[in-house]
């Protein structure tokens, strides 16, 4: 009784409903501020709108968040919530805290071409993707988009001065993409439609305008792209604790990741030894020493990656493989998986390609029964054979079954339909980053110690390789915005150390300097909710199963991780 009584204690049934209304009136007028950010949570009221990317405008857009940062002390008493609604309480302070700082202390619009993307190609591109309004009228909301996208590439004009050169260069592929999406994708989404011809008009003048802003990137902004891309130790850390809102400091987790770099990489060595004799039969092992150890190590990961998939077999396969891990999910209770199953794996359109391999868009919050997809992206196109080939053997086939238990099921799929079913608009729309991260990396041990992949020494060698690059992750991202960690030291680490092929390593380097502390949150989510299921079982024992504990952790919604503990506990009192 104690238990529920920490978590669900009842409060003023008024004073929770005053919290929703607040909550309800800040995204309204946030919604109106922020067309797009509607159109990604599933509100569709919006569709046809875009921002107005000005200097003035968006001030305003602080200056929303600081009066509802003020106003929520005033209009919702904390102490008459209940206990699951202080929760909310707190998440909504914090996440208004962080938007001001981030607005006070980083200038996005002014040093990173690529937040312009979103509005060129995603506003478009989501609307047919993923909003379930009549497709005749999602066609109407594209077109009132495309009309206004001169505007935002006039604000891009406007307001970027001096970006640093990885994220122009990074615009500049993506832009690319963009322009072929308005070239040919756009039609393959719309399908058969009665507005083809207008959409075809409104594509070609997109086209048009786009392929002028290329030659602004290229041509003008490339060449004065000489901003600082390092955040410095003391922004780093601010915005790390504000991010992860995790109860760590950014040392504190860099110290604990290297601990376990070390660890990882003892564990890697003795199954890649078990290994050894089989994949090269007659050679001797290297020596057991520390270039040896690694050099076993990268030897037998090389001959794993030697059985891959192509350009034309890459999203089959990961179909079949999908539909092989929900077998396994199901016939060993790993929890209950969603019906109906919404996600479809998709090819990653060409304007989204650039740092990621693969991502899953789910089914927005506030439009639950949208199609969520799962986008895998094959090699761009003007990749040489070369580094296509560098490719495939980092996403071979036994990285492939990690990616997928990853980004889909037990992941970030299972995860957010289970969000989707949380009351609180609050937890829905304002996720934990290292919650939602670290959930999909916990789940890739887990279902292999419970079974999965019939015990393929093979398939825990690439698992405890996709582990280490979330370590590795944290490390990079430390060390190469506060302790000036140069790009060919951070290749060096990336590719002698935590086994990554090159291509893969110089990508990880251009979105450590694009996303400074996002690369952290796989490792401290993991470890939170490692942790936490290591606890729980202790304390239960016998009583402890499995597949309700991953329920009971989910039912929550992405909470920050500070919170999971009681929540898990309250919720274990109750019925599966």
């Amino acid at each position: 009784m104690m238990m529920m009584a920490a978590s669900g204690a009842p409060g003023d049934g008024g004073m929770d409903a005053r919290l929703d209304a607040f909550f309800q009136r800040y995204l309204e007028a946030r919604f109106q501020q922020e067309p797009l950010w509607a159109t990604r949570l599933g509100d569709h009221r919006f569709d046809a709108l875009l921002e107005d990317l000005s200097p003035a405008a968006r001030a305003r857009w602080v200056e929303l968040d600081r009066r509802t940062l003020e106003a929520l002390p005033r209009e919702v008493e904390y102490q008459r919530l209940s206990r699951d609604r202080q929760i909310d309480f707190e998440i909504l302070r914090q996440e208004l805290t962080q938007a001001i700082w981030q607005a006070e202390n980083l200038r996005p619009f002014e040093e990173d071409p690529r937040v312009y993307n979103r509005y060129l190609s995603d506003s478009v591109f989501l609307l047919l993707a993923q909003s379930t309004l009549p497709r005749e009228t999602n066609v109407a909301h594209c077109l009132a988009r495309m009309r206004q996208m001169p505007k935002v590439v006039a604000a891009a004009r406007a307001n970027l001065s001096n970006p640093p050169r990885p994220l122009v260069e990074t615009a500049i592929r993506q832009n690319r993409g963009a322009i072929a999406f308005y070239e040919g994708g756009l039609f393959e989404l719309a399908g058969k439609t009665r507005q083809l011809a207008a959409l075809k008009a409104a594509a070609r003048e997109v086209a048009a305008c786009l392929k002028d802003y290329q030659q602004f990137l290229e041509q003008e902004l490339l060449p004065r792209a000489g901003g600082e891309w390092r955040l410095g130790k003391e922004k780093f850390s601010r915005k790390f604790e504000l991010e992860m809102d995790a109860g760590v400091t950014a040392d504190q987790v860099l110290e604990e990741a290297e601990a376990e770099f070390g660890r990882v990489e003892r564990e890697m060595y003795v199954i890649a030894r078990q290994l050894w004799s089989r994949l090269f039969p007659g050679k001797v092992l290297p020596p057991d020493d520390a270039a040896g150890r690694r050099a076993t190590v990268q030897w037998v990961l090389g001959r794993i990656a030697e059985d891959h998939s192509t350009p034309k077999t890459l999203v089959s396969d990961v179909r079949k493989t999908a539909a092989r891990i929900k077998r396994f999910i199901r016939q060993a209770d790993i929890l209950r998986l969603p019906e109906p199953d919404a996600c479809r794996i998709i090819e990653m359109p060409e304007f989204q390609r650039g740092n990621s391999t693969a991502y899953m868009n789910s089914p927005p919050p506030l439009d639950p029964k949208a199609a969520g997809y799962y986008a895998v992206s094959p090699p761009p196109r003007d990749w040489d054979a070369a580094r296509v080939k560098s490719f495939f053997e980092e996403y071979n086939r036994q990285m492939l079954q990690i990616l997928t238990i990853h980004e889909a099921y037990p992941g970030h799929y299972v995860q957010f339909e289970y969000s989707n079913r949380k009351p609180s608009p609050i937890r829905r729309v304002l996720a934990s980053g290292p919650f939602v991260e670290g959930w999909a990396v916990y789940t890739e041990q887990m279902m292999l110690d419970q079974g999965y992949g019939d015990g393929s020494l093979e398939l825990r060698l690439t698992q405890l390789k996709f582990y280490l690059r979330a370590v590795a992750n944290a490390i990079l991202d430390h060390k190469m915005h506060c302790a000036g960690m140069t790009d060919d030291e951070a290749l060096r680490f990336l590719t002698e150390q935590a086994c990554q092929a090159e291509g893969e390593a110089r990508l990880k380097v251009i979105r450590a300097k694009q996303s400074s502390v996002q690369l952290s949150t796989y490792f401290v989510g993991r470890m939170a909710h490692y942790r936490l299921r290591q606890s729980l079982q202790r304390e239960m024992g016998e009583a402890f199963d499995l597949g309700r504990y991953h329920e009971a952790v989910l039912a929550h919604g992405p909470v920050p991780l500070k919170y999971l503990p009681e929540l898990v506990r309250a919720r274990l009192q109750e019925p599966r």
